[in-house]
């Protein structure tokens, strides 16, 4: 299937995201997805990924989450990011994360819902979300602060998913309506057995319909190619969970 990809402006409650949108170049609207990045933010490899959902017969929008900082992309990043020698990086990366609290989480995903929902690219009716790093936490909590508007929501080497917080992502479980699937990388200091345990008792807890898996041997990152932590046969994993999940919700 054939693809356009457009860079797009989205107004927000803080400024206006730059975002890039994939979507099937057949002149119909397709159902929507947001796709929230990894902390290296909007970037060519993640413009790949959403061609690639896009492909499928999906509008996929990916903001970049880093907005408030300036357009992306908002960081100087090397070819092949290692993660092993990106302190430097990291020591500007964090405080950019520090400020997308849980009110601008919503507020910023209340935005590109709202603008999804006004495009006539996309299909009426609630969509999709998928995350990686940092980004399947604000997809969960995305999740849980527009249940009406959420249909399902992945997250692939998610981080601090339930940590012992005040504003933990999984205390909203009991406001999820969407059907969660997680691929958990293998070993993954941002988020540790006991964590996974945690974010698993929540769900049940509160009725969520919920997959999780841990990726045997993968590694934090392992769907980003463009870094040093890339797993093909994870990443290949984690595309055939991740469209079987849309194509039971959100039929193309």
């Amino acid at each position: 299937m054939l693809v356009r990809g457009t860079l797009v402006d989205i107004p927000t409650a803080d400024g206006t995201a730059d975002a890039y949108l994939a979507h099937p170049d057949d002149g119909r609207a397709h159902p929507g997805v947001i796709l929230f990045t990894d902390a290296f933010g909007l970037r060519p490899h993640v413009e790949g990924m959403a061609d690639r959902l896009a492909a499928a017969g999906y509008a996929v929008l990916a903001p970049n989450l880093f907005y408030r900082a300036g357009r992306a992309p908002v960081f100087d990043l090397p070819e092949r990011i290692d993660l092993e020698q990106a302190d430097e990086l990291f020591g500007r990366i964090f405080p950019l994360i520090e400020t997308l609290t849980p009110d601008a989480n919503s507020r910023d995903a209340d935005a590109y819902l709202r603008w999804l929902a006004e495009s006539p690219l996309v299909q009426d009716g609630q969509v999709g979300l998928t995350g990686y790093c940092f980004g399947a936490m604000l997809a969960l909590r995305a999740a849980a602060s527009h249940p009406d508007r959420i249909a399902v929501a992945a997250g692939f080497h998610g981080g601090r998913l339930a940590t012992d917080s005040p504003d933990s992502p999984h205390l909203g479980a009991d406001r999820i309506t969407a059907e969660l699937y997680f691929g958990h990388a293998d070993e993954d200091p941002s988020l540790p057995p006991e964590q996974i345990d945690r974010l698993a008792a929540a769900l049940t807890a509160a009725g969520v319909r919920y997959r999780a898996e841990v990726y045997a041997g993968a590694p934090h990152g392992y769907t980003q190619a463009d870094t040093n932590r890339y797993d093909a046969v994870a990443a290949e994993r984690h595309w055939e969970a991740l469209l079987g999940l849309l194509k039971r919700a959100l039929p193309a």
